[in-house]
């Protein structure tokens, strides 16, 4: 019987895929070169009895076997003789374990240790080292508090105290200096040890592997194979990146060898059928990762399960083609999954990139103008930052793109913004006006905040406040003072006003009173079969709970919390759509806001981010259909197009939700009016 090589070329290679590195899985056809190593080699128990000249060797079987009981070479430390008790130095015990160091002295440690490195050769000495170190530092430390307690004992101070030098100390960190040093030519010399060592266990591969062919004796050749698998096992280590296609090799040609002299065949049918049933379970677990919806996870999954294959032995031969058939078309399947996946984010990515690009040359266009007035400048301005909001909604650029793009948008803008900076700093009487229009509002501010009409000066100081920020820039000299007097006006009117309405009592514990009575309805409400009358009951819950008023402060969260809690509990319940449950959770929350000491100013502040986001969004929505006839300009933009489109569609509908949430602050509002 003719052996064959093992080629390890031939193995399935599955190997996880980058971002934009994708590869898939290169199947081979075939089984045998691709994940079957030797079957593992079993006890002698129950062998058949051997004949004729096998006799001999079959009874040294456990012995044969015991080298290839593992696929993985166990790494062993080197052997090493026990010396005679009564003959050996203190520093050669230590060398192989024996020595206790702790009852030497720091000069012996010291000795002990110098030793050790002019002996030390081509043994480890680690463990003497480390040992030797610590009980030397442990003496030392132990050393210095007796000389701290008899410099207390004899009246020192013990802040004052400050130990003696030893002279010990600097010799063991000129020995350990010089340890290192031998331990980085013991590591060399290691590893040149393990190149050689790979070199004579191929050698005693290939006397394996001429086993099968010799005209002798089956007895004297086992005896053979038995002197090898012994030479085997006495060699030392090897390098760990040559360990897998050492002993996958090696496996192999043993496994030939049992093959030709026809041993342990009961024990190998056992394991095969064994290894069977493993495959088979592999296979279904292979098959089980075609339903997940993760393409990601699903092909990180089958590299776990390539491995373990790769680790169970050979199955029968009757069934080794169809249970790698298997493996291999589920396989087939999740690799085409994970391919398509990158292949369509690589799609969506290129289509970002070109929809980038554009921005960028939109821009870079705008830089080349000259622009010569406030109005000009504005104008731009607006268009620049909706390029900006835009690019925030496209998806990533390929990557070895990506970076490139964003400095060149970056660069873009920048130089931008640089231009209008320079612009405005020329521009010295611009913003000595601005200077006066803050002024006047900081003025106007300051006669608000004695104020005790809460809500006509609350509204006056708001729409104060927005001119603020229309109101372009000062000179920068004035600029933290300005802010900071204009700042305390506002602070101080509202400070005062959250006084005012904290100092309402006695109304207040009868509102809590009543709104925890309402709490304990809304709880033990029970929907009906009836959608509307459930809402309507919902409806009136928060109507009732908005009517009533405030109720002392250190009870309003928590009564807040507890009303939120059992109200959205019942949405939960109901059967709507998500839009209108959200939208009935938001009106409680703004119903519970309107119950707090600043809850019209809060309400306010709501409507103000709402109604901000809301322009955004009309901005945004703009843009995108602006954008649509700028991408029609150009040619294979379709796919651009139907992107755009889309986010056309989820814009409005966010934009029909903020006008929803605003109607809420409106008619809760109105109704405290």
């Amino acid at each position: 019987m003719e052996p064959k090589d093992l080629k390890n070329s031939d193995e399935l290679k599955s190997t996880p895929e980058t971002e934009n590195n994708n590869s898939d899985i290169n199947n081979t056809e075939g089984e045998e070169n691709l994940n079957e190593n030797v079957a593992e080699e079993h006890e002698n128990e129950g062998q058949p009895e051997a004949t004729d000249d096998t006799t001999d060797s079959l009874k040294d079987n456990e012995i044969l076997q015991s080298d290839n009981k593992k696929k993985q070479p166990r790494v062993s430390a080197q052997k090493v003789s026990i010396p005679e008790e009564s003959s050996k130095s203190n520093a050669e015990s230590a060398h192989y374990g024996l020595t206790d160091y702790s009852k030497f002295s720091m000069i012996e440690l010291i000795n002990t240790l110098r030793n050790l490195l002019n002996e030390a050769g081509e043994k480890d000495i680690k463990r003497d080292v480390e040992s030797i170190k610590a009980h030397f530092y442990k003496k030392l430390k132990e050393d210095v508090e007796l000389q701290k307690q008899k410099f207390i004992e004899e009246g020192g101070k013990e802040e004052d105290f400050e130990s003696e030098e030893n002279p010990y100390e600097n010799d063991l960190k000129e020995l350990l200096k010089e340890y290192r040093q031998v331990r980085i030519e013991y590591s060399k010399k290691l590893e040149q040890d393990k190149e050689i060592n790979l070199q004579v266990k191929y050698e005693v591969i290939e006397e394996i592997k001429s086993l099968i062919h010799k005209e002798e004796s089956i007895n004297k050749t086992f005896q053979e194979f038995r002197e090898l698998q012994k030479r085997w096992r006495e060699i030392g280590l090897v390098p760990q990146s040559k360990v897998k296609d050492l002993w996958d090799t090696y496996h192999f040609h043993v496994e030939n060898f049992y093959d030709y002299i026809k041993i342990n065949q009961e024990l190998r049918d056992l394991d095969l059928k064994k290894n069977l049933e493993i495959k088979i379970r592999l296979c279904e677990q292979a098959e089980e990762l075609l339903l997940e919806p993760n393409v990601i996870k699903a092909f990180n999954s089958l590299q776990k399960l390539h491995e373990r294959w790769r680790e169970t032995g050979p199955v029968p031969r009757e069934n080794k083609d169809d249970i790698w058939e298997r493996f291999k078309a589920a396989t087939t399947k999740i690799n085409k999954k994970h391919q398509e996946y990158f292949e369509i984010r690589k799609s969506e990515q290129k289509k970002n990139y070109e929809a980038k690009k554009a921005i960028c040359e939109q821009i870079e266009d705008i830089n080349e103008l000259e622009l010569t007035t406030h109005k000009e400048w504005s104008e731009k301005s607006k268009e620049v930052i909706n390029f900006q909001k835009v690019w925030r909604t496209i998806g990533f650029a390929p990557q070895k793109e990506n970076n490139r793009i964003y400095t060149r948008f970056r660069t873009a803008c920048d130089k931008f913004f640089d231009a209008k900076r320079e612009f405005y700093a020329q521009n010295k009487e611009l913003q000595q006006n601005n200077l006066q229009l803050k002024t006047d509002l900081c003025m106007q501010a300051e006669e608000l905040k004695e104020s005790t009409d809460w809500r006509k000066a609350t509204n006056d100081l708001i729409n104060i406040q927005k001119q603020w920020k229309e109101i372009g820039p000062v000179p920068r000299k004035q600029s933290d003072l300005l802010w900071k007097r204009f700042r305390a006006a506002c602070d101080y009117f509202f400070d005062k006003k959250a006084e005012h309405f904290s100092n309402i009592d006695s109304e207040q514990i009868e509102n809590l009173k009543l709104k925890e009575e309402l709490i304990e309805e809304v709880t033990n409400f029970k929907a009906t079969d009836d959608v509307n009358d459930n809402l309507e009951k919902m409806k009136e819950f928060q109507r009732r709970w908005t009517e009533i008023g405030h109720v002392p402060l250190n009870k309003k969260d928590e009564i807040q919390k507890r009303f939120r809690e059992a109200i959205n509990k019942l949405f939960d319940e109901l059967n709507l759509d998500e839009t209108e449950r959200n939208l009935l959770k938001f009106k409680t929350k703004i119903a519970s806001i309107s119950d707090t000491n600043r809850g019209y100013d809060k309400m306010r502040m709501e409507r103000e981010k709402y109604v901000n986001k809301l322009k955004q969004l009309e901005t945004d929505l703009i843009l995108l259909d602006n954008n649509i006839g700028f991408f029609a300009k150009s040619k294979k933009t379709e796919s651009l197009i139907k992107d755009v489109k889309r986010k056309i569609e989820q814009t409005k509908s966010k934009i029909e939700f903020l006008k929803e949430k605003i109607r809420v602050i409106d008619e809760i509002d109105q109704g405290d009016d």
